[in-house]
């Protein structure tokens, strides 16, 4: 049974979340070019959603996340399989990565790549996979 007077608990948490998500995208972004990338970005996002999940009652948290992670899941799985068939149709190697620098408005010159294209389906999967299995274990409890 929860204590009803769990204010630093909960502040604790609305913190927390947002260090998460952050360091997620960080470790995201950096994924090409140094340790991390999508899986760990989505386990990171996972264990944020976690972390709402233990401190709020389900129902709340799911009205913050509307969505079935079990179609975010079969999203990501489909992106992952697409970025390979892809570059099998460009006669190129499964799963051949390419980038290329590009001028955008406000970052400048920055480098585009289609590994990122990719990490965003691992995340996804990822993401999908991790709450599928935290929800069926919370329902079951």
């Amino acid at each position: 049974m929860k204590n009803p007077n769990d204010i630093i608990l909960k502040g604790v948490t609305k913190i927390a979340v947002v260090i998460l998500f952050t360091f997620a995208i960080s470790l995201f972004f950096s994924g090409h070019h140094n340790t991390g990338g999508g899986f760990i970005a989505g386990l990171t996002i996972a264990s944020a959603i976690t972390l709402l999940f233990l401190t709020h009652d389900l129902d709340r948290v799911r009205a913050y996340f509307p969505f079935d992670f079990k179609v975010i899941m079969a999203v990501g799985v489909l992106i992952t399989i697409l970025m390979g068939i892809i570059t099998i149709l460009l006669d190129r190697p499964f799963l051949f990565q390419t980038f290329n620098y590009f001028e955008l408005p406000i970052f400048g010159k920055t480098e585009l790549s289609t590994v990122t294209i990719f990490e965003i389906g691992v995340v996804l999967t990822v993401v999908g996979t991790a709450m599928v299995i935290i929800q069926s274990i919370s329902e079951d409890i």
